[in-house]
């Protein structure tokens, strides 16, 4: 896999996420006008939201995934390129240190998981 390839699929998840949520939303709005009552109507659409917020969350995973693949991807090219002899090494997919341990660090997932709730509030406000 090389960087261009890494960004593609960041660009695909999200696509497809967005296509999901489109397609959630034209749901939670079916399921109300045929709810038998705007209590269950209601409820329906919360359950559905709660649905789309975890997708969201889901989503927003493999995104910080593919980009702290890409990045990595991206120095190694780099330095492939630039020095015979690199000094960035392959690394496993240990867990603890190394990318895992960078990649779960911070508050960059938190903040994105954050952002999705946000994006999921503003398509179900109507419920």
């Amino acid at each position: 896999m090389d960087y261009s390839l890494a960004e593609q699929q960041m660009s695909q998840v999200q696509q497809q996420s967005q296509a999901t949520l489109d397609k959630m939303q034209n749901l939670a709005q079916k399921l109300r006008m045929q709810a038998p009552d705007e209590t269950t109507g209601r409820e329906w659409a919360m359950d559905l939201r709660e649905v789309a917020v975890t997708m969201q969350q889901q989503n927003q995973g493999t995104m910080m995934l593919l980009q702290q693949m890409a990045q990595y991807i991206h120095t190694l090219e780099n330095e492939l390129q630039t020095h015979p002899r690199p000094s960035v090494q392959p690394r496993g997919w240990g867990s603890g240190g190394g990318f895992l341990g960078n990649l779960t660090a911070g508050l960059g997932m938190g903040a994105g998981f954050a952002v999705a709730e946000d994006v999921v509030n503003d398509i179900f406000n109507a419920f």
